[in-house]
């Protein structure tokens, strides 16, 4: 069975020949590898390029150990360079490999090389390291799978297709499970065995079972606003341990830097500036979540609102939190200031929406509670509701949308309806 990725299969081909390394990053098993090394070379093929022009190195096979050396690796791909025309040097976990910024900047010289390689650390595509490549590397993020493909092979209703997206991810694998124990056994091991043990051994944790519980309390409290200084209060009055706000800090950047978890800021709508706390955290995919807290908390509200903040990434949307300013004044006079908050503000070059997310609307009341915040907005871009109930598409007087929230995964256009 293949799962095509063609939104991510048209960003590498779009990138061909452009003198830049093209770096393929995502979180552990979300299918860089397959991307490159079967999707992509498979296109190389169709499109007339020889095999012997098509140089793979698949650097986590242990076969392969001795290529990580940067010497014999660079040899390796010399002796394969055979003559003027053009060659595809594929490299996967490239960030194996000893001063590998060093051995993909020697083929920056080489006209007829086109360089395309994956890392699941985003601290080798920090600021420093793209500097290092000389404003050469060009980045490719790939996510788990999205709605739109995991039902592609689902088979079932997109409602039963949804329910098990939003248990069990969008990790290609999760296909080749064929009970849900299996998935969840899965899924456990894989956050456990190589998402944490990765992270303690890069950044040297020492304080593992703290760790390990902001894990578990980001894991709880999806979409929740926090801090690390909030964070800190939450660990001294529950758990009766201190830690210092910093090294909660610390440990929320090393999941973002994983590609677990992103965080989303604040943004002030109307004074358009951003607050500098509290921030929300969102997980890349929602089976290692769910796996994390033994898919205990199966709230639909805050699962729609995951799924809803990782497709609008997924489209290349800068995707921030909306907070709008109000004064009211009661019946004396007197003013009071709050802040409504809208879930997502998306920022895509000069397009801009505003969406709420909304499991159920029942009642008038709940439509008019999604709408405030909305109608408060004084700008002429978009607005949208999404819900989880299955609806045609409907705009009101004011000008707002509102969609299923299948209309809105399964349609790449659903923004513009």
């Amino acid at each position: 069975m293949e799962i095509k990725r063609d939104l991510y299969l048209k960003k590498l081909i779009d990138r061909k020949h452009n003198g830049m390394i093209k770096v393929v990053t995502g979180v552990r098993r979300c299918g860089k590898s397959y991307l490159m090394f079967n999707l992509f070379s498979n296109y190389l093929r169709l499109t007339g390029v020889d095999d012997s022009h098509i140089i793979m190195v698949n650097l986590e096979d242990r076969r392969n150990k001795k290529l990580r050396n940067p010497d014999m690796l660079l040899e390796y791909i010399d002796t394969k360079i055979t003559n003027q025309q053009m060659y595809y040097i594929l490299l996967d976990e490239v960030q194996l490999v000893d001063e590998f910024v060093d051995v993909l900047n020697s083929y920056l010289s080489v006209p007829n090389a086109d360089v395309y390689v994956t890392g699941s650390n985003a601290r080798f595509l920090s600021k420093d390291v793209i500097t290092e490549f000389r404003g050469r590397g060009d980045e490719v993020k790939i996510y788990p799978l999205s709605f739109a493909e995991f039902m592609t092979a689902y088979e079932g209703s997109k409602q039963q297709g949804l329910d098990e997206y939003m248990t069990f991810g969008g990790l290609p694998m999760i296909f080749s499970c064929k009970t849900e124990e299996q998935k969840s056994a899965y899924l456990k091991n894989l956050f456990d065995e190589t998402y944490i043990k990765d992270i303690k051994e890069r950044y040297h944790i020492r304080n593992e079972e703290e760790f390990e519980e902001l894990i578990n309390i980001i894991s709880s409290s999806i979409g929740s606003l926090t801090n690390p200084a909030k964070l800190s209060k939450t660990f001294k009055s529950v758990k009766h341990v201190t830690i210092d706000p910093e090294t909660i800090k610390n440990y929320l950047e090393y999941l973002c830097d994983s590609f677990l978890v992103t965080k989303s800021m604040r943004y002030d709508v109307k004074g358009r500036k951003y607050i500098d706390t509290p921030f929300k955290y969102y997980f890349t995919d929602l089976g290692l979540r769910n796996a994390r807290i033994n898919f205990r908390q199966d709230e639909k509200t805050h699962l729609m609102e995951n799924v809803i903040f990782n497709e609008l990434q997924v489209r290349g949307f800068n995707v921030d939190v909306g907070v709008v300013p109000v004064v009211t004044r009661d019946k004396s006079g007197k003013q009071t200031r709050s802040q409504l908050e809208i879930d997502f503000v998306c920022n895509q070059g000069s397009k801009r929406y505003y969406i709420q997310s909304a499991f159920r609307m029942e009642d008038e009341e709940k439509q008019q509670q999604e709408q405030v915040p909305l109608n408060k907005v004084n700008d002429s871009f978009k607005k949208i509701i999404i819900t989880g109930q299955e609806s045609i598409v409907h705009h009101n007087d004011s000008g707002i949308t509102t969609m299923s929230i299948y209309d809105f995964l399964l349609n790449p256009n659903a923004l513009e309806l």
